[in-house]
């Protein structure tokens, strides 16, 4: 004869309940666990500076002095330096007190090429297609659609500065196409 079951034997709700729990608990940490680095790539590091900008760096990682920066190049020198998004961006040297309050995205915007200065031509040439922008980052020649990206510079206690440039495109007259 077979027996019946006993209540003792049938879980009661409240375990039920809590293996529930403890497995819904394990799968949530499990999986938020793994999308945590994902959602973390994506958001884009605090970074030091002032008014929300990053600092210049120089081609050996260093921040930019602007005295030391003055001593080391002449006026009309565009010099390059890691910027925002660590993309190369120009600093235009206006006189042997100052640098320009705006600072000129090296990437060329037709294929992603960093884009030389050509001094001898007083303007950008891109190596790769021909793209040409005038002394300003202004486009003057194609295939490249568009003007070189701007930023604003900014020095506080001799510290450069980059942030980002949201402004009318003082160029062109246009909404910036880079924000």
């Amino acid at each position: 004869m077979a027996q019946a079951s006993s209540p003792a034997d049938v879980p009661s709700m409240g375990r039920r309940q809590f293996m529930n729990f403890l497995t819904f608990g394990s799968a949530t940490g499990i999986a938020l666990g793994a999308l945590y680095p994902v959602v973390r790539y994506f958001i884009p590091p605090s970074t030091g500076g002032t008014g929300g900008g990053v600092a210049a760096k120089d081609a050996l990682g260093n921040s930019v002095k602007l005295s030391s920066f003055l001593a080391e190049h002449n006026v009309g020198d565009r010099v390059l330096v890691q910027g925002l998004k660590g993309d190369p961006t120009y600093l235009v040297v206006n006189s042997k007190e100052a640098i320009a309050d705006y600072g000129l995205n090296a990437v060329c915007t037709h294929l992603g090429c960093v884009v030389p200065w050509n001094a001898s031509a007083n303007k950008f040439i891109c190596p790769c297609h021909g793209s040409q922008y005038n002394n300003e980052g202004k486009v003057v020649r194609g295939p490249a659609p568009l003007s070189l990206a701007l930023a604003h510079v900014s020095v506080d206690d001799d510290n450069v500065s980059l942030s980002p440039w949201p402004e009318t495109d003082f160029r062109t007259g246009e909404e910036p196409w880079w924000s």
